[in-house]
């Protein structure tokens, strides 16, 4: 298992996250959820429901990001026929807490506990897919990893294997020390998981290079995989630069696996 604890630095952490302490009132088709997730935070969750039969995908987004940016951006999935959920971090959003790497991943599995027993409790649809974009590709892939058989698949935009090169590439990890051995516990992770998988990369992302996505589909340990390069796109344009090639990918992702049910 990755141990993060080698980047958990308070200098690093302060060059890598970006918490954005902003939040709007829920809309009419949603509701919020908070997890407390240690004695002193809390995370919010944005529940956007379409229909009590659909089927659903919780979501972890990117660094600068919020819940409540996808306030708009949800109507897309509903549209396609997927309830959404959002989950924030600590110090995003309405949450409490401050950021670490080790958070992170012990979070995810927290919240994920939380969001299936929220669905179970309001009797919605109980396929859940899980999706990471860029930063939330860490929290996506330890879901993967260790609940293979609670989740139908897996959906990865802009991500990657092992943040500590994304950190190099940016020119946040100056030194070595243990990096290797992370990067490789990382990758073994990877290996492991067989859940279906979508990777979606924009090929002009300079901030999470093409090559990151790449290298995640071939050390996946699924067959059941696919990689969608959206062209002329970037890290932070490739939802609306390949709008319809974005959308079409996760809903012909979805519907086939529902397919084989």
């Amino acid at each position: 298992m990755p141990d993060y604890s080698v980047i958990d630095q308070p200098p690093v952490l302060k060059l890598v996250f970006y918490p954005r302490k902003y939040y709007t009132a829920c809309p009419e088709n949603a509701f919020d959820l908070v997890v407390p997730v240690d004695p002193d935070a809390s995370i919010s969750c944005r529940f956007y429901a379409k229909d009590i039969n659909l089927p659903w995908i919780l979501y972890f987004h990117g660094n600068g990001e919020v819940v409540s940016d996808y306030d708009e951006i949800a109507t897309f999935y509903n549209k396609l026929g997927l309830n959404l959920v959002v989950a924030d971090y600590r110090g995003y959003g309405a949450s409490t807490g401050s950021p670490t790497f080790t958070n992170l991943i012990k979070d995810a599995k927290t919240l994920f506990t939380a969001v299936k027993n929220e669905l179970s409790l309001k009797g919605f649809q109980q396929n859940v897919w899980i999706m990471g974009r860029s930063l939330g590709s860490i929290s996506a892939l330890e879901l993967a990893y260790h609940h293979p058989d609670k989740i139908m698949g897996m959906i990865i935009e802009s991500g990657f294997a092992c943040v500590v090169r994304i950190m190099k590439h940016l020119g946040h990890l100056p030194g070595e020390g243990n990096l290797p051995r992370l990067v490789q516990e990382c990758l073994d992770m990877v290996s492991k998981i067989y859940t279906p998988a979508l990777i979606i990369h924009g090929r002009e992302d300079d901030i999470v290079p093409i090559g990151e996505a790449k290298d995640l589909f071939e050390h996946m340990g699924t067959t059941r995989k696919k990689l969608v390069i959206i062209p002329d796109a970037g890290h932070n344009d490739i939802l609306f630069a390949g709008f319809k090639q974005y959308f079409g990918a996760i809903r012909k992702f979805i519907a086939n696996h529902l397919d084989n049910l």
